[in-house]
């Protein structure tokens, strides 16, 4: 650490303890205040805007039904999205945060509607089960694109969520892969698999876990696993904090793309803000990998960056307070005795 970091952390800590009230009677919003200060390096620092992207893409392992829905659902939400029906249009309406929805391979043809953006890499991945999801190439352009579309717009934070049927599956193969870990003890429900399902999918991805090493790279494993909605997301995470934006990072799948991004780019990590703790039963593991602590626990598993969006209001609360609260000082108040 340089002398004028240094400075720079005496100088927020002293900020953030010299305010209207006991030292660290705020608890976390505190840490989440000098997270934040320190992404943009400002002792008042700013966090007015945000912009939700949703990546959307299929996966060809959804053929062997990982899913309690069909792969058709993709589609079928893509659409839903651009007319503003689904959970994460209302949240960011009542929020006041921007939505763009991008098809980064969604099965069929592609989609006509002026308002979705393409990144389309292909018509889904591969059957990832018995062959790679993708190849190198397709990977690095799914990466380029993402990275291209974090470093867009004067957004103070970036949300990231994601659509696509038999991406659980998919995030739990690859977080295996980067943790060394059974893929088993990652797998959960998903859009929720009855005990049967759930046994039949553990054995299948267990299965698709046995054509790999026990640990591949970032690029490795989205290669061989991922999905082109789970690669641009990672891409974008690393973008936006290039751009030094604040990223709020969803639930499991998008917290397996936070791992990628860290693992591809390092140091990308320290823009990153974990919004909540989902019900799905890999992410604590994910999380922990991270040296995370969460924002919110609510039992969510929907994705689409509804976590993201409902932890924003904090994010944005705590820049307020580190940049408008008032000092003992300033106010007049008398400090401890």
């Amino acid at each position: 650490m340089t002398t004028t970091q240094a400075d720079f952390l005496r100088a927020l800590q002293t900020a953030i303890d010299s305010k209207t009230k006991p030292v660290g009677a705020l608890g976390r919003i505190e840490q989440l205040a000098a997270r934040i200060a320190r992404i943009q390096h400002a002792l008042k620092p700013v966090a007015e805007t945000c912009r939700l992207t949703i990546f959307a893409g299929d996966h060809g392992m959804a053929c062997h039904g990982v899913s309690a829905y069909p792969q058709d659902v993709t589609r079928q939400m893509v659409l839903n999205f651009l007319s503003g029906g689904a959970a994460a249009n209302v949240f960011a309406r009542t929020l006041e945060v921007d939505v763009q929805v991008i098809d980064c391979g969604v099965a069929g043809e592609p989609i006509r509607d002026p308002a979705l953006r393409s990144c389309r890499i292909a018509a889904g991945t591969e059957n990832a089960i018995d062959r790679p999801a993708m190849d190198a190439d397709q990977c690095q352009a799914a990466l380029y694109n993402g990275r291209t579309v974090g470093t867009e717009g004067d957004h103070h934070a970036a949300c990231f969520g994601e659509m696509g049927i038999g991406n659980t599956s998919s995030a739990s193969l690859i977080a295996a892969k980067l943790l060394g870990a059974p893929v088993g003890d990652l797998v959960g429900r998903g859009t929720g698999l009855e005990p049967d399902g759930m046994a039949r999918k553990r054995a299948l991805l267990e299965n698709a876990a046995m054509r790999t090493p026990d640990r591949l790279t970032a690029a490795d494993a989205l290669t061989e696993y991922g999905g082109f909605e789970i690669a641009t997301m990672a891409g974008a995470m690393t973008g936006a904090a290039e751009a030094g934006k604040i990223v709020i990072v969803d639930g499991f799948i998008a917290t397996v793309a936070a791992l990628c991004a860290r693992d591809l780019s390092p140091g990308c990590e320290q823009n990153f803000v974990y919004a909540h703790r989902s019900a799905e039963a890999g992410h604590t593991k994910v999380l922990e990998a991270l040296g995370a602590e969460p924002l919110l626990d609510l039992d969510m598993r929907l994705g689409e960056g509804t976590g993201a969006l409902l932890a924003w209001p904090l994010v944005k609360a705590a820049a307020a307070m580190l940049r408008e609260m008032a000092s003992f000082d300033s106010a007049g108040v008398s400090g401890p005795a």
